[in-house]
């Protein structure tokens, strides 16, 4: 018979959980306006690129980059985020294709499967108004930056109004993004066909895109961003707690649902703005991040990061 004692397994927590405690990003942000995000997760360091007017000291939007991670303590259940601005060679040479002597807004990166580019979508002022720009480049892999092309109009969205804040939905066929061709912000969805290159048909002739009703109010809707079958997006609709808050709706039976306000848990009576979501299949939920310019921040818009449960 053996008398060695049984160690207890330290593992405590088989999954991490992102916590639902508000935790503001300081290391990244400013005194000034930071917001505007998108991240682009391919690892568990994480680029972020977001918009601010630090270079300005407070003047013109531009793109600034940094990264984000975490640490989930399978022991104690400690969660760390950490965050820090960088200079990572591509995201430095990305910025500097894309800024402009105008405001730069609404980032958004993405892998396209069918022609093996990396897209990156954002709105500039242009001819008074905000209009869609992209590039384009092969991904970025050790240390050989790859080139990139652009940035190119985004002639078939781009109208005499505004359009910002473009996104995708999982199966990249219907794009998302806000427009105020009838005066308020809503939000408008424009499909694209099945096999369709992503360049090919950003720069077709412009066409007119349609309003997701359900979705818009009397007041701005803007910012929306989809993760699986949940778009997040912000509105100054009547009935929230002030200024802009968040909204989230579920996709369901082939429509979008009633939007449904986050509550006092995220939304305050200032601004919360451009809300991104994602995951991680080692964590029991996903996470929430956005901007807001709320008392105890270091000034102006902040970014923000939160834990967000919503069914896998």
């Amino acid at each position: 018979m053996s008398c060695t004692k049984k160690t207890d397994n330290p593992i405590k927590f088989q999954k991490g959980t992102f916590p639902d405690s508000l935790i503001n990003i300081s290391a990244i942000n400013s005194e000034y306006d930071d917001y505007n995000l998108d991240i682009h997760v391919l690892s568990a360091i994480n680029p972020l690129l977001f918009s601010s007017n630090r270079g300005s000291s407070g003047g013109q939007f531009d793109l600034v980059h940094g990264t984000f991670s975490y640490i989930f303590d399978q022991g104690t259940g400690d969660f760390t985020l950490n965050g820090e601005i960088t200079n990572d060679a591509f995201l430095t040479r990305l910025v500097s294709k894309v800024n402009t002597a105008g405001n730069d807004f609404g980032p958004y990166r993405l892998y396209s499967a069918l022609d093996g580019f990396e897209y990156l979508i954002l709105s500039s002022v242009s001819n008074g108004n905000l209009d869609f720009f992209y590039t384009k480049n092969l991904p970025y892999f050790g240390t050989s930056v790859p080139e990139i092309s652009g940035p190119f109009p985004v002639s078939l969205l781009n109208s005499v109004s505004d359009e910002a804040y473009f996104c995708f939905d999982t199966n990249q066929d219907s794009a998302y993004f806000s427009s105020n061709t009838e005066g308020n912000f809503d939000i408008c969805l424009h499909t694209k066909p099945t096999g369709t290159l992503i360049d090919a048909w950003l720069s077709l002739s412009y066409a007119t895109s349609s309003k997701v009703d359900i979705l818009n109010s009397t007041g701005d809707d803007k910012c929306p961003f989809i993760y699986r079958k949940v778009m997040v997006f912000a509105s100054n609709r009547d009935g929230g707690s002030g200024g802009y808050d968040l909204y989230f709706s579920i996709f369901s039976n082939g429509n979008w649902g009633a939007p449904t306000n986050f509550g006092s848990g995220i939304n305050t009576a200032s601004d919360e703005y451009r809300p991104v979501i994602a995951g991680d299949e080692e964590f029991t939920n996903q996470y929430l991040m956005f901007s807001s310019n709320r008392p105890g921040g270091q000034g102006g818009f902040d970014l923000y990061f939160t834990g967000i449960d919503f069914a896998k």
